[in-house]
């Protein structure tokens, strides 16, 4: 037999890398295989998920980049020397609800994460006040300034207690150490109801109005809870037989709805003088604004730009980054003003014209594009809940005073489920009334169609944070 036809030639003995993985379970044919390029699919799925995955990485790693950029440049401020009684620095924050959204402080969270480290690391404290209804925050705003108001008038005078404290301050000390703060202002809803805040804050009368009474005084009168009257078939044809008034004697239930007389609504004296009442003819300069630009994008139709934020979290890092510098450094110039529409004498017949310029007004404007549809139609839906509910009331009404004096008894569904009383339904029609106005009365002040509401004493009292001239702070991407 020739050497060509002989047995063919032992393998190779295994490497002592390779025969020690064949002790460990390894399947020898994995040894054996050869690598190979990925298939068609597997390359496209690899080099689109690698592709997105880069693309966050790098996103997030200049979100830090930024974000210690600027806490290196105010870091300093926070290891300065201050008296152990001083107060520090304090910036009060407002932030309104979002039109469409049920989560109300959206505004303030976008604060916490993009402006609150850079206040920290300059030793800045801050107070958050967000508005839980539309309308909320404009409240707000005004009870603090007539609040001021009245102790500086002497109306309320400070508590002797409060005097003997080591941290007392006068209220001048307390004005000087507020301007010496700041006001951030999350977006252009806060701006709107911080601003009609302002205005009726220094305008409105110094007297304490409490809103549920004069409601409760407006509804007591409207006679959606009045008894229904009776008519008898064998009631004489003559007039002039006098009503009688229900006793408590004569009716299974006394109910003090019933026998008391609808009193008119009688506009209380009030006890201030005219001269303490009277609105300023000047305010006093109020904290420097921090204008923030916010937008909150909810919707179906919205995604795409949600997804499009998530992977570019750096811009927003960046602009909360560069807002916070501008706040801690303190350099301000005067609120720009609207400008004076011009009145024309044919202005009723006229061609509406562009849009008048409105200063500093028209901060963050575009962002009223980006409100849901379905705001619009708030008003309307408001209305519609209020005639569904007056629609069912009487039958409400009636079930309550039917149980009330035992005219007939309770169904089954009515002892397993107990209809409210007389007493639980005007307490559950004043809620719903007090809701329902201020919701409309809320919506008219940020809805987009109304501008932010001026007064001219505004002029010399507000100004604006601003970077300041030839300020090399900004991190490049």
């Amino acid at each position: 037999m020739s050497a060509a036809n002989g047995p063919a030639p032992p393998p190779p003995p295994p490497s002592g890398f390779r025969t020690a993985l064949r002790y460990t379970g390894i399947p020898v044919s994995w040894l054996d295989k050869r690598p190979k390029l990925p298939s068609r699919n597997w390359l496209i799925f690899l080099s689109v998920t690698s592709s997105i995955t880069g693309y966050l990485i790098y996103d997030r790693r200049q979100c830090k980049r930024i974000k210690q950029h600027y806490i290196d440049l105010v870091k300093e401020q926070a290891d300065e020397l201050v008296d152990p009684l001083a107060w520090p620095r304090k910036v009060t924050v407002y932030g309104a609800k979002w039109p469409g959204d049920e989560d109300y402080d959206q505004a303030t969270k976008y604060f916490r994460k993009y402006v609150k480290p850079i206040l920290v690391a300059a030793a800045v404290d801050f107070e958050l006040v967000s508005g839980k209804r539309h309308g909320d925050l404009a409240e707000r705003v005004a009870d603090d300034i007539r609040k001021r108001r009245r102790i500086e008038l002497g109306i309320d005078p400070i508590p002797e207690i409060a005097k003997a404290l080591p941290t007392y301050k006068s209220p001048e000390q307390v004005a000087n150490h507020r301007l010496d703060g700041g006001i951030v202002v999350i977006g252009r809803p806060t701006l709107k109801e911080f601003m009609l805040g302002l205005k009726r804050g220094w305008t409105d009368p110094l007297d304490k109005v409490d809103h549920e009474e004069l409601l409760a005084r407006e509804l007591e009168s409207d006679g959606h809870f009045d008894e229904p009257e009776e008519t008898s078939n064998d009631a004489p044809a003559f007039a002039d037989t006098k009503p009688t008034t229900p006793s408590p004697h004569n009716s299974p239930v006394f109910s003090p709805l019933q026998i008391r007389p609808p009193s008119p609504a009688v506009k209380p004296k009030s006890s201030i003088s005219d001269a303490l009442n009277a609105p300023p003819p000047s305010i006093p300069a109020v904290p420097p604004l921090l204008l923030l630009t916010f937008t909150n994008h909810i919707g179906l139709s919205q995604i795409p730009i949600m997804i499009w934020d998530w992977f570019n979290q750096r811009h927003k890092v960046r602009s909360g980054a560069e807002a916070g510098y501008r706040l801690v450094m303190k350099h301000t110039r005067p609120m720009i003003p609207p400008t004076e529409e011009p009145k024309s004498m044919f202005a009723d017949i006229a061609t509406p014209e562009a849009a008048v310029p409105q200063g500093d007004l028209d901060f963050d404007k575009e962002a009223e594009s980006w409100f849901k549809n379905s705001t619009s139609k708030i008003p309307s839906e408001i209305e519609k809940a209020h005639e569904k509910y007056y629609k069912d009331l009487p039958a409400r009404l009636a079930t309550a005073r039917e149980l009330a004096r035992g005219l007939r008894e309770p169904t089954k569904e009515e002892v397993n489920n107990p209809p409210p009383t007389e007493v639980e339904l005007s307490a559950e029609r004043m809620k719903k009334e007090l809701r329902w106005r201020r919701d409309v009365a809320g919506w008219d002040v940020i809805k987009p169609q109304q501008n932010v509401v001026w007064d001219e004493r505004f002029q010399d009292a507000l100004r604006i944070f601003i970077d300041k001239d030839g300020d090399v702070s900004s991190a490049d991407s």
